[in-house]
């Protein structure tokens, strides 16, 4: 782990902090989830359930998981056996690359990723394969024929992040059938993070990879409800799969965490129950957020990426003079007291992205403005 380090987030966010710079960088709500969801915490807190949960996690949690999926995919997994609750996405996508990959195995994901697919294939003794996303008329994509020659006979697993961080593209059914084929040819197991599957804009769909025929037997779908309202810092997370796989990730993560975070999980399957018209209002104020950060971004000299999901914003900084993100990203506070991610440092190619800053808009209205006001001065 040695080449890891410490991550960017942490990087930038301590940078942010020292400077008093607006932190566009790590992507955080700067306000709180739905109220009545916060106070079943509070209540479970104070009604003395604040030890182990079973180590598969609560059942109401996982029934609200699977109620979840059937509602809103059509997919049926089995509260007992086929759901998992983790500390977050980031532990069910480490579990699921340590209990699934052997030494020596392939595994493929699209860059730029998220940076734990890269520790957590390590750890495992893997061997990560890139396949570089590209913009096309606006929007992040992969070339069909790289994805089908980065598979070899050592290939395992495909990581599939949709809707996709950093970029904010959203796969499409067509992009998404030519994963399912060549899990399916190879005999790959796929790898789903969905934690931004309700924050997709411009009535753009997420569809899940194992809603494809032939797909839910061989895809470890993931989420959580950090994003989806607003409570990045309860890390709670799930795995949906088939049995023999749920048994795998788990035999794994109890050996990480256990279990964690009984209150968080009984408030979640309340949010998941009752609150998602409160996501509904979440998803088209952040769309209001994301077009007004991108109109000050422009106005600052940006070329400007229109994302159809997630938090952030992808820009080029060419035209106004930059070259290297990471450069810019690391003076970033002196020249305009405002903190963004170079979008370098998810790429195994950091060639490719040196010309990338990605800017998060999950922040206040005033916080944006006032970010897009010193941003003006690249510019000037």
């Amino acid at each position: 782990m040695r080449a890891f380090g410490t991550t960017i987030f942490a990087e930038m966010s301590a940078l942010a902090a020292q400077t008093g710079s607006i932190n566009l960088g790590q992507g955080f709500p700067d306000t709180d989830g739905p109220a009545a969801m916060l106070d079943r915490a509070v209540q479970a807190i104070g009604s003395g359930l604040n030890q182990y949960p079973p180590g598969p996690g609560t059942l109401e949690l996982r029934q609200a998981v699977s109620e979840h999926r059937l509602a809103h995919y059509g997919l049926t997994y089995a509260a007992d056996g086929e759901i998992l609750v983790t500390v977050g996405a980031t532990e069910a996508i480490a579990a699921t690359v340590l209990a699934l990959c052997e030494p020596g195995d392939e595994v493929i994901a699209f860059e730029p990723y998220y940076d734990s697919y890269a520790a957590s294939i390590a750890l495992a003794g893997a061997r990560l394969t890139a396949v570089t996303m590209r913009p096309v008329d606006g929007r992040f994509t992969f070339d069909p024929d790289e994805l089908r020659a980065a598979v070899t006979p050592r290939t395992k697993a495909i990581l599939v992040n949709s809707p996709h961080n950093p970029t904010g593209t959203v796969f499409t059914r067509a992009e998404l059938t030519a994963i399912a084929g060549l899990c399916q040819e190879a005999g790959l197991i796929a790898i789903t993070d969905e934690v931004y599957e309700h924050l997709t804009f411009d009535g753009v769909e997420h569809i899940p990879l194992a809603t494809l025929p032939g797909m839910r037997e061989r895809t470890v779908m993931i989420s959580s409800a950090g994003k989806t309202f607003s409570v990045t810092g309860w890390k709670t997370g799930w795995v949906c799969a088939p049995a023999p796989l749920v048994r795998a990730v788990n035999t794994v993560k109890q050996f990480l965490t256990y279990t964690a975070s009984a209150p968080w999980q009984l408030a979640v399957a309340y949010g998941l129950r009752q609150e998602l018209e409160w996501v509904a209002a979440l998803r088209s104020g952040l769309q209001d957020k994301r077009d007004r950060l991108m109109e000050g971004l422009a106005a600052a000299g940006f070329e400007v990426l229109r994302p159809s999901g997630t938090y952030f914003v992808q820009t080029d900084i060419r035209p106004l003079g930059f070259t290297d993100g990471m450069d810019l990203a690391r003076r970033l506070p002196e020249l305009a007291g405002v903190v963004a991610i170079p979008t370098q440092v998810f790429y195994e190619h950091p060639e490719r992205g040196t010309h990338f800053v990605r800017f998060a808009f999950c922040k206040k209205d005033e916080v944006i403005d006032e970010a897009v006001t010193r941003l003006k001065r690249l510019s000037a």
